[in-house]
């Protein structure tokens, strides 16, 4: 959820005007919202923050609309005696992009989302530890394979970006040295890895050679290195491999804001985001273009309406009775095999994660044309 909401507020703050144009910015910043509202009542004291609402494999095991979902769902927490750096840090980096966007808008509410981000950067400073170490319920589902080096910078960054205090962009080159984010490592970006995006955020807020040539390098290497299907999708992971894809054009896109090979990343950009709507005979997005899928692996659309239970609901052949228009499914293996089917969860689940980059994309497309 907050690595979701950081990179959505990401693209309004950088492609607003895009947002404008289609007629979104409002509901971009009312879906903001509603996760920042979750995220300061998680955040119970200083050194305090909630960050998982159930039982993994319980959830799971439970097909039907989330109304219906009666069982017991405990409540995780990190503090000061069990850390959880990943978590705190990206809590902290997605409130403090929030308060870039609603300062103008609503900057009471601004205010106390920058309390909080200040507060949770702290504690994921001071109180170092992975948070599946903290919260083992959660390592079977969102382990932190990255650990949490990217999580520290990442929310330095956007601390600094919302306040301009240089105590946070010094906290922000600390961390880079500290966890040697110049050998450029980053295998893409999302809800794990942020460092990438840390690379956009310090070539832009600092400016120093040293980050825009790791950022062009680590570009390059994605448009050159990795293999992409027969389509053109640049292939990154077979578990979501769309979803890989438009972040990665984000990326480019941000890169390319910045002055950096910006006819080529943006023509990747296009690619990626052009695959996706359906430019090779059919689209990923759930009730759009030609051909879209009709049965994403997502439980409450794929429920007919009460009082009709839910029980054939995984295993109906049939389209899901409600569309869940925009949704971004997964996408094709890495030979552009793609086949619409419920149970195929790696190529056919969507969630909240996949949409952020992908809107953020769309958004900054319409703004450049």
């Amino acid at each position: 959820l907050a690595g979701t909401t950081t990179t959505l507020a990401w693209g309004v703050i950088e492609y607003k005007e895009g947002y404008e144009q289609a007629g979104q910015l409002e509901y971009a910043k009312a879906a903001i919202k509603w996760s920042t509202d979750y995220m300061l009542k998680a955040h119970t004291n200083t050194y305090e923050l909630y960050g998982q609402v159930g039982d993994g494999n319980a959830d799971h095991s439970f097909w039907g609309r989330p109304e219906d979902m009666t069982m017991d769902r405990p409540a995780f927490k990190i503090d000061q005696d069990h850390g959880g750096s990943e978590l705190a840090g990206e809590t902290a980096a997605a409130l403090a992009a929030a308060f870039i966007v609603f300062k103008d808008s609503d900057p009471s509410y601004a205010e106390e989302l920058l309390a909080a981000a200040r507060e949770l950067y702290d504690f994921a400073d001071q109180v170092r530890e992975n948070y599946d170490v903290s919260i083992p319920e959660a390592a079977n589902f969102y382990k932190s394979w990255s650990g949490y080096g990217d999580e520290l910078a990442w929310s330095a960054c956007w601390l600094y970006y919302a306040t301009g205090e240089s105590t946070f962009l010094d906290d922000a080159k600390r961390h880079w040295n500290e966890f040697g984010m110049g050998g450029g490592y980053a295998s893409g970006f999302g809800w794990d890895e942020k460092t990438s995006g840390v690379y956009v955020l310090m070539s832009q807020l600092d400016g120093d050679t040293e980050y825009i040539t790791v950022l062009q390098n680590f570009m390059d290497r994605i448009i050159n290195d990795s293999p992409y299907t027969p389509g053109g999708l640049v292939f990154l992971d077979e578990w979501g491999s769309l979803r890989h894809a438009n972040n990665v054009a984000f990326i480019a896109l941000r890169a390319a804001d910045l002055g950096l090979n910006p006819e080529t990343y943006r023509e990747f950009a296009k690619s990626q985001i052009d695959f996706t709507l359906g430019s090779t005979g059919r689209s990923f997005v759930v009730g759009y273009g030609v051909n879209p899928p009709q049965r994403p692996h997502h439980r409450s659309s794929s429920c007919p309406d009460p009082p009709s239970d839910c029980s054939d609901g995984f295993n109906n052949p049939g389209p899901n009775p409600h569309v869940l228009y925009g949704g971004l499914v997964g996408g094709p293996a890495e030979d552009g095999a793609y086949e619409d089917d419920r149970g195929d969860y790696q190529h056919n689940e969507v969630a909240l994660d996949y949409n952020a980059g992908f809107t953020g994309v769309l958004a900054a497309m319409t703004q450049l044309s």
